[in-house]
């Protein structure tokens, strides 16, 4: 499924500073904050539980391309809660792919639903990616959010 000169691997535990770093690569001009004050202990809590997949997109030379987590904690009712590339690697068509392993992944460990999240400061494309990858809109919230300025991309920070 995947291009040639492309792999996918489980990152297994101690796997924060990874975690962390990609998940500031890939979120951090669409506003992806929560984790980033997370305590350690709590983060190695949910990436190390042996049902939560941090599956990590890397090219032939071993540099991480994008990443996503998979929590099938939930008793086939699986969540894709985090899904992204890097910068570098948008526009090369590896966010399909990417979502094809994460669907595949879900529905092949015995899921039955497989849920993911999204709001309208993701990635432009991210909502037609997903309705591409089978994704249907079920449920629409308006949520705001005090986001610390620490963490807003720069086009959304107070002058």
């Amino acid at each position: 499924m995947l291009p040639e000169g492309l792999a996918l691997e489980r990152v297994l535990p101690p796997a924060l500073t990874l975690y962390r770093q990609l998940y500031r690569d890939v979120g951090e001009d669409y506003c992806w904050w929560m984790r980033r004050p997370m305590p350690d202990g709590q983060l190695a809590e949910i990436l190390h539980d042996p049902l939560v997949y941090f599956m990590v997109l890397r090219d032939g030379a071993g540099v991480a391309l994008g990443f996503y987590e998979l929590d099938l904690r939930d008793h086939g009712d699986a969540n894709l809660a985090y899904f992204g590339l890097v910068p570098a690697a948008i526009g090369r068509r590896l966010g399909h792919v990417l979502l094809e392993c994460a669907v595949s992944q879900a529905f092949d460990a015995g899921s039955w639903r497989l849920r993911v999240n999204t709001c309208t400061l993701d990635h432009p494309r991210a909502l037609s990616n997903y309705q591409k990858g089978g994704f249907v809109i079920r449920h629409v919230v308006q949520e705001v959010w005090n986001v610390p300025d620490e963490y807003l991309p720069p086009r959304l920070r107070r002058l």
